[in-house]
């Protein structure tokens, strides 16, 4: 007879705590990778300051997710071209220092050897679904591990203030616009 019995896999503070600094040794590595092998192109795309060709596939399939409810379908396209173009400006004003690592989450997302493993989107940005891109988001939400995690919360975070920082977006929030002077 089998012992079907299942034992509480020995869990401790100092296992955590390995398992989250090999999680960033190979983020780290995989975004140095992505860099020096020239798969991240330092360049912006034409008519952009920060961002590039390669981060574009993926904006594109996340701002539509994280702007569903808030936006009604046929203004969508507008929306998210807009909430691109602010991207790109509150990018090109963050520090140095931070503008580097979100390129770095970007080179990530966008090189196929990590996009797969680390968001479950195997394909490329293009052919994924607003389901497959929820389904990212929730798995980097309720992560285990910090560095993804902090990766959601960058992300959540630039979507909404480039959304909600245009005109248009304040109706829906109830937002009369800033008192005149």
């Amino acid at each position: 007879m089998h012992n079907t019995t299942f034992e509480a896999p020995n869990l401790s503070r100092r296992s955590l705590l390995k398992v989250g600094l090999m999680g960033s040794a190979f983020l780290a590595t995989a975004g140095l990778t992505a860099t020096l092998s020239g798969c991240s192109a330092s360049t912006p795309k034409a008519g952009f300051a920060v961002l590039r060709e390669s981060d574009l596939p993926f904006l594109q399939a996340l701002v539509p997710v994280m702007l569903a409810g808030a936006v009604k379908p046929a203004q969508m396209p507008a929306a998210v071209s807009a909430t691109i173009e602010n991207l790109d400006y509150s990018l090109s004003h963050l520090s140095p220092e931070m503008l580097k690592l979100t390129v770095q989450l970007f080179d990530v997302l966008a090189l196929p050897i990590t996009r797969g493993p680390l968001t479950g989107v195997w394909g490329s940005w293009q052919n994924a679904s607003a389901a497959d891109v929820r389904n990212f988001l929730e798995r980097w939400q309720n992560s285990p591990i910090g560095l993804l995690k902090m990766g959601h919360a960058s992300l959540l975070q630039l979507v909404m203030m480039s959304w909600y920082s245009r005109t248009e977006s304040w109706a829906h929030c109830g937002y009369p616009g800033p008192p005149t002077v």
